[in-house]
């Protein structure tokens, strides 16, 4: 994670904010242009991340739900006014796209893979996003619709459309299940974040994330294997794979 020191005027911030920016070192952490995260470095930290109204309320709902079962930050505020704010506390570790952790890949397979099927081997009956499979697929329909693609979408849409059926909604996820949303400290496990796709779904969603992750960081598809190894070779259906990735076409 980057941070670049940043000044704002803290009174266009919610005042339940404003004591908190006033009073601590301020570093903007963004790295998606669909939010804004600025790291409060007081007491252990905090991130304050901003986005348009309505964006992070499943975030904030699923953080506080892995929150209760030791897997995430805790939150402490979550605002809807003109824009949503969503405050939480700093989990203490690194992200696993960090040098020291890539630089060991065979180990962070292992690491992620043994980690994914504790998520994956976890109740969900108490879980307030129940549904995610149907959110997912009825996601690709309403992108479809609305944004432009060209011919070469023409055999993933037939992809999902033949597939779809296969989607099961059994499982625990986090959602984006990418190495800079697990923060290891020392090798060990120290949370999740990030949780705004996390519900009951199909596991072949994180399987897929974590994949793609892996060859995107690394550089190489080299350690596709050993990753689905490690999380349990019958527990992955390679055609459901395919359907995800058919699925994140239209993102």
């Amino acid at each position: 994670m980057e941070l670049k020191p940043v000044r704002v005027e803290v009174s266009a911030f919610p005042a339940a904010f404003h004591e908190l920016l006033a009073g601590g070192r301020l570093y903007d952490s963004s790295c998606s242009p669909e939010a804004r995260v600025i790291f409060v470095d007081e007491d252990g930290g905090y991130f304050l991340k901003s986005a348009p109204k309505g964006r992070l309320e499943r975030e904030a709902t699923m953080t506080r739900y892995f929150h209760g079962k030791g897997l995430a930050a805790r939150v402490l505020d979550y605002v809807s006014d003109a824009q949503d704010w969503l405050l939480t506390e700093k989990i203490h570790g690194e992200d696993c796209a960090m040098p020291r952790y890539l630089e060991q890949p065979e180990k962070l397979c292992e690491v992620l893979a043994e980690r994914l099927a504790a998520l994956h081997s976890l109740k969900f009956a108490d879980c307030p996003i129940q549904d995610h499979t149907r959110r997912y697929l009825a996601g690709v329909e309403e992108n479809r619709r609305t944004r432009t693609y060209d011919e070469s979408t023409d055999a993933a849409w037939a992809t999902v459309e033949a597939g779809r059926h296969l989607l099961e909604t059994n499982t625990l996820l986090h959602g984006d299940y990418c190495l800079p949303n697990v923060i290891l400290k020392d090798w060990q496990f120290a949370g999740f974040i990030d949780l705004d796709g996390a519900g009951v779904g199909d596991r072949h969603v994180d399987l897929y994330w974590a994949i793609w992750s892996l060859q995107y960081n690394l550089g190489t598809d080299a350690y596709r294997r050993r990753f689905l190894d490690a999380y349990g070779r019958g527990r992955v259906d390679e055609e459901r794979l395919r359907v995800v990735a058919a699925v994140e076409v239209f993102g």
